[in-house]
């Protein structure tokens, strides 16, 4: 953008936050989550870096003033302070309880008691007493080291500065803003991002009596030197409050983590209601011995950890949406985004599901909008931002011909999904091979993507059946084929016909069976043939095919209409008449390994991921493609990507191949 089409989008986003501010502050009806606007902010922190002289007064950048921070004596933490690991959902509430038993090497049925308190949205703090006179607060800092910061905090009318015992005591706690003080800061003329913000910017004055008009509060959790009379964190807390320190009222002690799970669910509903933000809960083990024998890891303690409420927002500009044609020949919008980093990722891609979706949220090229991802879900768009068109923003017009062949584009009855008419469209022939001969597949060496579309265009190969009807003679007149090459390709096509049956059922291209469906089938229905294979299922019953675990209504449907489809049987069918067999391979089942679930990243060395997948299958254990609280073993090689990160962080436990021999 010039200076002046930057001039222009400065000011409708200047006006955007406005509203949003407005809304929030003052009607106290948010319209949009503290992410999205964080990250219109971030567009106009770029678009003034680029033009300075286009700051003004009303700026967002120039509310929140930080001169203060880097002034004040840094002080060396005598006890390191930790965080919590965050968690996003109920599965990975239970995965803490799960490893938290393992450690304490307790039964896995057996009720662990927990503490549950509500994670105010505040700045972590240090409170020093020395025979019963405050003395210090100090910022939690990195850890190690964090600022002094008491002139403001001693401010804080709910601290006390004098305590009921002459104790030596360092207490940790939250310094927050309550609403209505935000509210009333901001309606001074002096606006915040949020309450955080509002805090953190509060405790950094220089000046103690702009902190005092303020009206910050606390609440305090944790005693960093309990004595030996405290059995439990619900001991400490009452502790706390006989000190006169001010705990939040609403935690409570559970019996199991599932009584923690049912207090989570009730707090996301009601948590608006509070006088305060709160951003999630706090969940800890309550036998402090337990929590001395857990301990911490490298950044984490491992008693507690910290269920958090919403997935991170932002925002970005749809700069174009593609229609794309997938293997069973649906049509779906694809968004492209101008670059944006959300929930840990750079995100250039969303998608839009169909015309329905987009209609119904009123989404149009060249909108800005507001984007949501969270973990390792395909980013969605949540809703545009009208205030912010040009005027030059197209509507989406649903396709009337496949932007593949050209053929007539038709919907099917009780979807909303539209499909090319025509099932030769080289879009789906081309994916439907190519997904056939891949590695996961026939793994047919020498048949890669431009050989299969090779075979296509000439008229050679039209379904996967036609590939082990090849000759040399079909091969040799063909550009980027020789007489070796084309001997080579069908020596390794006959190889090939010798097949595991996960990787048969695989091949063939069933709507939703990927990897992990077709080995849960092929260990259901194991058979010696591929016909003994067909016969099997076909005779399934749509509920039967249901009440296999790990496969749910949806895929339960596509298998069973694959399975009652005339040409699709045909095709199975005819794979037998041509030699294609079923490998009999004798499993022996190792307990280390039997229903555990590994992720694998990185390079193995003289192991292929594949290998090392039938390895771990043929011994009775589970693959998967991410790691989540499910994880059991991340197998992770030279030059692992982000899943060694997030299996740190989840304390999954992580091997090399060598460890990885052992277990076998």
């Amino acid at each position: 953008m010039d200076k002046q089409e930057s001039k222009q989008r400065l000011d409708k986003i200047k006006d955007q936050l406005e509203s949003v501010d407005y809304a929030y502050y003052v009607l106290d009806k948010p319209v949009m989550s503290d992410a999205a606007r964080d990250s219109l902010k971030d567009e106009v922190e770029r678009i003034e870096a680029l033009y300075p002289d286009l700051i003004t007064s009303d700026s967002p950048t120039q509310r929140i003033g930080g001169k203060a921070l880097g002034r004040f004596k840094k002080i060396k933490h005598g006890i390191k302070k930790y965080s919590l690991d965050d968690v996003f959902s109920f599965e990975e509430i239970e995965e803490f309880d799960k490893r938290v038993k393992r450690f304490l090497n307790l039964k896995s049925d057996q009720d662990i008691e927990y503490t549950c308190e509500l994670k105010i949205d505040g700045l972590n703090m240090s409170f020093h007493y020395q025979k019963g006179q405050f003395v210090r607060a100090v910022t939690r800092g990195d850890g190690t080291t964090g600022e002094d910061v008491t002139h403001t905090v001693k401010t804080i009318k709910s601290l006390p500065l004098r305590l009921p015992e002459e104790v030596d005591v360092e207490v940790g706690g939250e310094v927050f803003m309550p609403s209505k003080s935000f509210e009333k800061l901001n309606k001074s003329g002096q606006k915040f991002a949020n309450p955080r913000n509002a805090a953190a910017g509060t405790v950094r004055q220089l000046d103690p009596a702009v902190a005092a008009s303020r009206d910050l509060d606390i609440f305090c959790w944790s005693i960093y030197n309990p004595s030996k009379e405290l059995v439990t964190q619900v001991d400490m807390l009452e502790r706390m409050k006989k000190l006169k320190f001010k705990v939040n009222p609403h935690y409570i002690k559970v019996k199991n983590i599932h009584e923690t799970i049912k207090y989570c669910q009730e707090w996301t509903k009601k948590r608006d209601k509070l006088p305060y933000v709160i951003d999630g809960i706090a969940i800890k083990v309550n036998r402090l011995d337990w929590q001395k024998k857990l301990g911490r890891a490298s950044k984490y303690v491992r008693w507690s950890t910290a269920y958090k409420f919403p997935a991170e927002q932002a925002t970005s500009v749809v700069e174009d949406i593609v229609w794309q044609v997938g293997r069973t020949g649906a049509l779906t919008p694809v968004a492209h985004l101008r670059p944006v980093f959300v929930d840990g990722s750079m995100v250039s891609r969303a998608t839009l599901h169909n015309m329905d979706e987009i209609n119904r949220k009123d989404v149009r090229i060249g909108d800005t909008v507001i984007l949501q991802k969270a973990g390792d879900i395909i980013p969605e768009i949540i809703e545009p931002l009208p205030k912010l068109r040009t005027g030059k923003e197209k509507e989406v017009v649903q396709p009337i011909s496949c932007p593949i062949c050209n053929s007539t584009v038709e919907g099917k009855k009780d979807q909303v999904a539209i499909y090319c008419s025509n099932k030769n469209c080289f879009a789906q022939e081309s994916e439907n091979l190519i997904h056939f001969v891949s590695r996961k597949g026939f793994d047919i060496d020498g048949m890669g993507d431009k050989i299969v579309e090779q075979l296509i265009n000439e008229g050679i190969v039209r379904d996967f059946t036609d590939i082990f009807e090849l000759k040399i003679g079909d091969l040799e007149p063909l550009e980027r084929f020789a007489e070796k090459s084309a001997e080579n390709l069908i020596k390794s096509i006959e190889n090939s016909k010798q097949i595991n049956l996960s990787k048969l059922i695989y091949s063939l291209g069933i709507r939703y069976v990927g990897e992990e469906t077709a080995y849960l089938l092929s260990e259901e229905y194991p058979a010696q043939s591929v016909l003994g294979f067909i016969n099997q299922v076909k005779e399934k019953k749509l509920e039967e095919l249901v009440e296999i675990q790990g496969i749910g209504d949806k895929v339960a449907t596509s298998i069973y209409n694959y399975f009652h489809d005339v040409d699709s049987l045909a095709r199975l069918e005819k794979l037998s008449e041509l030699g294609v067999t079923i490998n009999q391979e004798e499993k022996v089942e190792n307990e280390k390994i039997k229903g555990k679930t590994f992720v694998l990243t990185g390079s193995l060395g003289n192991m292929s991921r594949d290998e090392a997948k039938a390895i771990i299958k043929d011994n009775g254990g589970k693959t998967s493609s991410s790691v989540s609280a499910k994880t059991d073993y991340l197998l992770a090689g030279k030059d692992p990507g982000s899943k060694f990160d997030k299996a740190k962080k989840l304390e999954v436990k992580i091997i090399n191949s060598d460890e990885f021999r052992k277990l076998i």
